[in-house]
């Protein structure tokens, strides 16, 4: 399906803002759609494949429609990267809604999380996999397993992290992005000292686990073409994928960080 000409889109928008024009709505929702299935097909390669990739699909059109109705013209922000983070958001608050990783694995996550602030700011460096295993009193093999649990529950995205929101919070991208005209100097202030916190964060993980984060969240590869690059299993990169960003929460949260 071709996509309607920038100027005709333009033109659309206004009629549709202007007038709440049903049938501007509709024909918006059908040019952006493509970006549904896009988003739908990043986020399944995270997922076991009982998730049927047609029901991410359908809860992210939900978030199209939501971002549409409240996308402002005045923002001068791209629809298309507004559109991403919220069809995304709609997609991972369905899959947390239908509650579909045991608890007993959110909370082992939560473990290894306080672990790793434990030991970050016992050691002042990384922990290695031996040390979180010590820490938590299980084997590295467990530790693992668990981690490869872990994987399916950490389709959550670096703007999250940047928004300082718990993982089922809906998060507004718009709202995240700082505007120079705006009044709020604290608030501009907590928002790049998170931004440089998560950055200084990613230079201090593990070499693979920071090419992982580089290709997933920057060059938009999914798990499967990370192995490929790196020359290993799709689960193993999942895994490594987990580590990530476990240790970036785990900074984030750490309370010898002033960002809450």
């Amino acid at each position: 399906m071709n996509q309607i000409p920038s100027t005709d889109i333009n033109q659309l928008w206004c009629t549709y803002k202007e007038e709440d024009c049903p049938q501007c709505r509709e024909q918006l929702i059908i040019n952006y759609a493509p970006i549904v299935k896009y988003v739908a097909g990043r986020v399944s390669s995270g997922l076991p494949n009982s998730v049927d990739i047609a029901d991410l699909i359908s809860y992210g059109l939900f978030g199209l429609i939501d971002a549409i109705e409240k996308f402002d013209l005045d923002r001068g922000i791209k629809f298309e990267t507004y559109a991403i983070a919220r069809i995304k958001g709609a997609i991972i608050d369905e899959l947390r809604a239908l509650d579909w990783v045991p608890r007993s694995v959110r909370s082992k996550g939560k473990d290894i999380e306080n672990a790793y602030v434990v030991l970050e700011n016992r050691l002042l460096r990384t922990p290695t996999d031996a040390e979180v295993a010590k820490e938590l009193g299980i084997t590295q093999k467990e530790l693992n397993v668990t981690l490869s649990k872990l994987s399916y529950a950490t389709v959550i995205s670096f703007d999250e992290l940047w928004a300082k929101r718990e993982f089922d919070d809906r998060f507004d991208p718009a709202s995240n992005i700082v505007d120079v005209t705006a009044e709020d100097p604290v608030g501009i202030y907590e928002n790049a000292e998170v931004r440089e916190i998560l950055s200084g964060a990613i230079e201090q993980l593990p070499d693979r686990e920071r090419i992982v984060v580089a290709l997933y969240y920057y060059e938009g590869l999914t798990l499967k073409e990370i192995g490929q690059v790196l020359g290993v299993t799709e689960s193993r990169v999942s895994q490594l994928h987990t580590k990530a960003v476990l240790r970036l929460r785990a900074k984030l949260h750490s309370p010898s960080k002033s960002v809450f």
